[in-house]
């Protein structure tokens, strides 16, 4: 199953099923027991909302503005320099996982603006993939860890790189900066996590180009060593790190600017797709196709 959270034209907030002819707006049947995708998650629902996949469609995409995917984990943990040739990029040698910390007011959905910080001049792209947890658990075993997992999306995960100074977390968090969808494909249609191809293209030029397989630490691991510090919930997001090819370590830097279109695809998953605007007061609205 596809799953989407969105706001419609009359400014109603809900969440539904993506078909192939628009979206089954589930929020209309089942948004008195559950509000959001974190709710039906938390509710252990999947199994009960796949009797609405054969209905026809209430909306069409054109009809809603895109929400992130989960619109307010509890936590959002990015994983940094997980790729080699990223490593290779940046000269890391640390042999731990990197982590930092996304805010949810930091993100934004599919066919959005993405916020350019006034206040940064070199704004970059990172397309990853999130994994969206779908059962709590602490203390988990890799083995066992993917059975956590509700499902995957596309993150475009944006950095204000002349504001992450000695660390990731002040260049991660401007408002509206990280774009994640255009929706959760649950686990059983991915299959194996570590064997998708993952591009980013920017103004239609491809940018970035790998394969999950290449992770230095894998989903499962990952899980592994969050949970050993860190409970996990149903709707907890882990954006598993960007491949290299990003705009800051080519020559010359290739930084985002205003009405940039920025897209993320992975296999199986789809493509994600954003333009730039500079920070202004606006909400997120649909962009333009």
């Amino acid at each position: 199953m596809k799953l989407v959270s969105f706001r419609t034209k009359e400014r109603r907030t809900s969440f539904g099923l993506s078909t192939e002819g628009g979206i089954v707006d589930l929020g209309r049947r089942i948004g008195h027991r559950y509000a959001d995708i974190k709710a039906l998650l938390a509710g252990n629902a999947l199994e009960e909302i796949a009797q609405y996949q054969g209905l026809p469609p209430d909306l069409g995409e054109n009809d809603v503005a895109f929400l992130p995917v989960i619109a307010q984990p509890n936590k959002i943990f990015c994983v940094g320099m997980n790729y080699a040739a990223k490593r290779v990029e940046f000269n890391e040698t640390n042999n731990a996982p990197t982590l930092f910390i996304r805010f949810p007011d930091s993100q934004t959905g599919h066919a959005c603006r993405v916020v350019k910080p006034a206040h940064s001049s070199e704004f970059d792209y990172e397309g990853e993939l999130a994994v969206v947890i779908g059962k709590a658990g602490m203390a988990i075993k890799a083995e066992d860890a993917l059975s956590h997992v509700a499902g995957y999306s596309c993150y475009m995960d944006g950095s204000a790189r002349d504001w992450q100074h000695t660390w990731f977390t002040a260049g991660k968090n401007w408002r509206e900066t990280g774009a994640f969808g255009p929706c959760l494909v649950t686990a059983d249609e991915v299959g194996n996590p570590q064997e998708l191809g993952i591009r980013t293209y920017l103004n239609g030029m491809k940018v970035q180009d790998d394969n999950t397989g290449n992770m230095i630490h894998t989903i499962a691991s990952l899980i592994e060593y969050i949970s050993t510090f860190s409970a996990l919930s149903p709707g907890d997001v882990i954006i598993t790190g960007s491949p290299g090819g990003v705009g800051k370590k080519r020559v010359p830097p290739l930084f985002l600017k205003e009405g940039d279109v920025i897209e993320v695809e992975i296999d199986r998953l789809g493509r994600l797709r954003n333009h730039i605007a500079l920070e202004a007061d606006f909400a997120c609205e649909a962009a333009a196709a």
